[in-house]
């Protein structure tokens, strides 16, 4: 019986602490000094921004307003008004760029107005093609560096992306802005550096033309953006990591806005890790790719709340069989790994964490915020989220 305990408990130990390792790697290697971003220089390459807009009419004058005080001489600006029933389109004409509109009553989503705009650019191809979201803030330099990034690498870069609190937000909000600086700066710089890929965020995506112009977009993913790169990687062209360009956007205020948007990021990231991680991981041991391989591990590091609940779960299972058995071997592993995955993530608020909440409140409420998304997660199984469904702004 006892054997057939420890055969349980080290598969489990197994499958938690592949991704427990890779984040506390990706973090150590991101808090190392010596890291300096490239120059960046103006670039001549022809380049498309295409920008999927669903009804944005309160935001997307910003956003192309920050756009164009990066754009370089031969950027072109497409927005694609997608389905749209408000005066999205004329106020982006008012901004003096090219919209195209699409209206399709069952065919919705982001994937589908991308590869409409695909379709639009083909009779008059860029070299560079460039997302961003029609809610997003683009900082000066970032075209220039994406596009950079491109030419030099010959493969799809993703920008440096974050999604901010607003001023006065609730802690619960704050702790989710945490969570996605580690998701998409801590955890991508550390990869970055050692050269390995990453993720796509879904706004300030960068792409050679002639890797994205045939992309199967065309389909009904909600994390469409997180498809697409693992497509990319299996073809051996992984999206890297471009720490040079900068976008930003915000979390909805409106409680239901926040809800829907992280459901649809949670159940769509768990999704991939079912049905892409472990085929894309052992097709890289496979083939010895070592980007592919990489990209698969990232891939299954689930969302740090969901991590943190599983890890701690595991850590109390194994308190509870040491307290039984009066040893310590192997049941601390599982305490072992806990604690080691709690010293990593104080580390990562360390680096990007200490201007977003101060440590009282990551300390007092992770535990809590983490413990109400359980519910969120379980609705993976029962009320599973796999149509996509714009979130409510403010």
């Amino acid at each position: 019986m006892l054997i057939v305990a420890e055969i349980l408990f080290f598969t489990v130990f197994a499958i938690l602490v592949i991704p427990v390792l890779t984040f506390c790697i990706q973090i150590l290697v991101a808090v190392l000094p010596g890291f300096r971003n490239q120059k960046v220089q103006p670039q001549s390459a022809s380049i498309a921004l295409l920008i999927p807009a669903h009804n944005e009419s309160t935001g997307i004058s910003a956003t192309l307003e920050s756009i164009k005080k990066s754009a370089t001489p031969n950027t072109r600006i497409v927005v694609i008004a997608d389905n749209c029933s408000d005066n999205t389109a004329e106020i982006a004409r008012s901004n003096g760029v090219e919209v195209i509109e699409r209206v399709h009553e069952t065919l919705r989503g982001k994937g589908y107005a991308l590869d409409f705009g695909i379709q639009h650019l083909k009779t008059n191809p860029p070299e560079v093609m460039i997302v961003f979201d029609a809610d997003c803030i683009v900082y000066p330099d970032t075209i220039n560096a994406l596009a950079q990034a491109v030419i030099k690498g010959k493969r799809a870069v993703q920008a440096l992306y974050l999604i901010q609190a607003k001023p006065n937000s609730p802690v619960k909000t704050k702790l989710a802005e945490f969570a996605y600086v580690v998701k998409s700066w801590t955890r991508p710089l550390g990869f970055y550096r050692l050269g390995m890929p990453m993720q796509l965020m879904g706004s300030g995506m960068a792409f050679p033309w002639e890797h994205v112009k045939n992309a199967n977009l065309a389909k009904g993913y909600i994390v469409e953006d997180m498809k697409l790169g693992i497509d990319l990687a299996e073809q051996r062209l992984a999206p890297k990591f471009c720490p040079e360009a900068y976008v930003t956007s915000e979390f909805p205020l409106n409680d239901e806005g926040a809800d829907s948007q992280r459901k649809r990021w949670e159940h769509g990231h768990i999704g991939m890790i079912v049905q892409e991680g472990l085929p894309l991981f052992f097709k890289g041991l496979r083939t010895a790719n070592i980007e592919m391989t990489a990209m698969a591990l990232d891939l299954c590091v689930p969302p740090v709340a969901l991590l943190f609940l599983l890890s701690a779960l595991f850590a109390i299972i194994s308190a509870v069989l040491i307290l039984l058995t009066n040893t310590t071997f192997p049941w601390g592993y599982g305490v072992i790994q806990f604690l080691l995955l709690a010293l990593f993530v104080m580390i990562s608020w360390v680096k990007h964490g200490t201007k977003i909440l101060p440590f009282f409140e990551l300390l007092t409420y992770a535990p809590v915020y983490a413990i109400s998304k359980i519910q969120l997660y379980a609705k993976f199984f029962v009320n599973r989220q796999i149509e996509w469904v714009k979130s409510k702004r403010d």
